[in-house]
């Protein structure tokens, strides 16, 4: 027994350590600014000292850069300006709301590019979108990371109680959808007024965390109502196992190796963590993929959910016609005339 604790210790601690551990950058979507020739050059750089490290979109100017940092179409990039005195002078662009870790990276690469290319001036660093907006104390948005875990397994929990204390259909499907909201409502009351955490409307944050609690507690409940305590676990064991590592919250899923980093944007921590960035602080932008997504799972729960109502047959009780035919056996014979 201690041998299988063990093992189910060095698992977990494998799953949640090797995100963290294999973050880099992949195919990483940035911009660069600038005259042609120039971007080209610095874009090309890049690509020699990382391979295959970033996604490179060129544009014109540093506000259509900036605009595809708004758009969530890159996590940020450079914006280079031709010097008639020296070397091109070199900007960054960073969203630490959609990524402190990326955001700090690309400001290190700005850094040291600018001193390699001989620039004398401080290389300026713009937040275009900054988690900090949200709350001063932190700067990381280390709040919204970890608010993402107990979420998930109070989810888990929720959809395991929804199959083993209702039996009755009407019941399972109420008691899933006010789980959701009133998930969504709490949550989003501790982060957004509690600790200042979330920017933006409060309903729509609500509503964000409302839809990825009712997509995990329906997976959960839905697989437990067709497979039992069984089909339960295995609901929770992807949520918790493989959504909660995979989610990329704590870095970008495009720091993850994949394809697992795009596999944990189809499971709904990782869907539900993204809805939550884009609602809060990007007005909506890029969040119909996510909402789909954690659509699609909450649709399969709940229709799983309401499709098979009771569960096992209670022990003692035995089917009708084994009824019938005890009461038969245990029948006085009738007297022949």
């Amino acid at each position: 027994m201690v041998l299988v604790v063990i093992a189910v210790q060095a698992v977990f601690l494998s799953l949640f350590a090797w995100p963290a551990v294999t973050a880099e950058p992949r195919d990483l979507p940035i911009v660069i600014a600038g005259p042609e020739p120039v971007a080209k050059a610095v874009g090309d750089k890049l690509d020699e000292a990382e391979p295959g490290a970033f996604d490179v979109t060129y544009v014109d100017d540093a506000d259509a850069a900036e605009q595809a940092v708004r758009d969530q179409q890159a996590y940020g990039g450079f914006v280079v300006a031709p010097s008639p005195q020296g070397p091109p002078q070199l900007e960054v662009r960073v969203a630490s709301a959609a990524s402190p870790a990326v955001a700090q990276m690309l400001t290190q690469i700005g850094q040291s590019a600018g001193r390699a290319a001989g620039q004398t001036a401080p290389v300026t660093v713009v937040d275009v979108v900054a988690a900090v907006a949200a709350d001063p104390d932190d700067p990381r948005g280390a709040a919204l990371t970890a608010g993402i875990l107990p979420l998930v397994m109070t989810s888990i929990v929720a959809g395991l109680l929804l199959v083993v204390v209702l039996r009755s259909r009407v019941a399972r499907f109420v008691g899933l959808l006010l789980y959701g909201a009133s998930a969504g409502l709490a949550a989003a009351a501790v982060l957004q007024h509690g600790f200042e955490a979330l920017p933006g409307d409060y309903v729509s944050n609500a509503a964000a965390i409302g839809l990825t609690a009712l997509a995990m507690a329906g997976t959960v409940a839905g697989l437990g109502a067709v497979l039992g305590i069984a089909g339960a676990g295995l609901g929770g064991a992807v949520m918790f196992l493989l959504g909660n590592p995979l989610s990329g919250l704590a870095s970008a899923p495009e720091m993850l190796p994949q394809p697992w980093g795009e596999v944990g944007q189809w499971l709904p921590p990782g869907a539900g963590g993204a809805l939550l960035r884009s609602v809060a602080f990007f007005d909506g932008a890029a969040a119909a993929y996510p909402m789909w997504i954690l659509a699609g799972w909450a649709a399969v729960g709940l229709l799983t959910l309401v499709g098979r109502a009771g569960g096992p047959p209670h022990a003692g009780k035995k089917p009708a016609a084994n009824r019938q035919d005890v009461a038969a056996e245990g029948a006085e014979p009738t007297p022949v005339s």
